[in-house]
């Protein structure tokens, strides 16, 4: 049975604002069953904590919720939290709708990037389910491009709306990616957040300390929800990411209206800000986002006066 929440501090499109109405899931994905149990608050659940348990209910949620017929990852590649996950993907939709009198582009017309897309492809997989953007993906993650490749190629909704590039340069975000005369409405990103290896594990370990999952401080933790190295850290951590970003997207500053980038650690503000402030931005906001007990936010930047912004909106809406 479905267990609605009393207050859902999820954004009010998104799908999961009322809980996981598990036996429809389990009807969606049988497996799922023996990973579902109830919790200390006797409501049906998993045990996050379980990455083969996640990896199901990722299966059985986009399976019910989003159209897809067809969605695996390999073992240890990131498989991330749909219900925050389709909060950034409203939350942009909201963006974009400040523009164009309030209401939300939609449409194949409406075309967005996807930075380190990963092999499971989940933003283009929401974007394109609940507002039929198409999408270009980008990974320096061979592997992760094949995987996300035959994701969309196996399903209809993704098929020839959702096109995978393998990003050859480590040090390059939108370079080699943003062809001449591509224009992107929208860009987002997951950044590596952690600055090393080190400090991924050890978020993890202090996670699933606090969960009760880690008792003994010399076992090693498991990665709950997965992650390659280029997904979960690297060097300067999120915040060196980011302001790489922002001075990368300089140069294609004709070529996208709205940069975006998640934010996970309030820190990293302080430097993204005054980067923002260096390139002369046109625009930028801070975007919060609460999921749970977690804050999160995302951080928009653009080169275009508001003016202008709604005349490009207006063109492809």
């Amino acid at each position: 049975m479905q267990t609605p929440l009393k207050k859902s501090p999820l954004h009010c499109r998104n799908k999961h604002r009322t809980g996981y109405d598990f036996a429809q899931l389990i009807k969606i994905a049988p497996e799922l069953s023996q990973y579902v149990n109830q919790n200390q608050y006797s409501n049906l659940s998993i045990d996050f904590a379980d990455p083969l348990a996640v990896k199901i209910l990722n299966k059985a949620l986009l399976y019910y919720h989003y159209q897809m017929n067809y969605w695996d990852i390999p073992d240890g590649y990131l498989c991330p939290p749909i219900p925050g996950r389709a909060d950034y993907i409203h939350y942009l939709a909201d963006l974009l709708a400040q523009d164009n009198q309030n209401n939300i582009p939609i449409g194949k017309q409406i075309r967005v990037l996807d930075i380190g897309v990963g092999a499971n492809v989940i933003y283009p997989i929401l974007g394109r389910a609940e507002y039929g953007w198409t999408f270009v993906g980008s990974d320096i993650n061979p592997t992760a491009i094949k995987v996300a490749s035959l994701i969309c190629q196996a399903n209809r909704i993704l098929n020839g709306a959702v096109q995978c590039r393998l990003q050859k340069d480590s040090t390059a975000i939108f370079k080699h990616i943003i062809k001449r005369n591509e224009f992107y409405m929208l860009t987002l990103c997951n950044p590596p957040f952690h600055a090393s290896a080190q400090d991924a594990l050890a978020s993890t370990q202090k996670k699933l300390t606090n969960l009760g999952k880690l008792t003994n401080p010399n076992q090693k933790a498991v990665l709950n929800f997965g992650g390659q190295h280029a997904e979960l850290w690297c060097q300067g951590g999120e915040s060196a990411f980011i302001t790489n970003m922002i001075n990368e997207s300089v140069a294609f500053k004709k070529q996208c209206l709205w940069f975006t980038s998640l934010v996970s650690k309030k820190s990293s503000l302080e430097l993204i800000k005054k980067q923002l402030t260096a390139v002369r931005v046109a625009d930028s906001k801070i975007v919060p986002m609460a999921q749970g007990q977690k804050v999160s936010r995302f951080v928009a930047w653009t080169f275009f006066s508001q003016e202008d912004r709604q005349v490009r909106i207006k063109k492809f809406s």
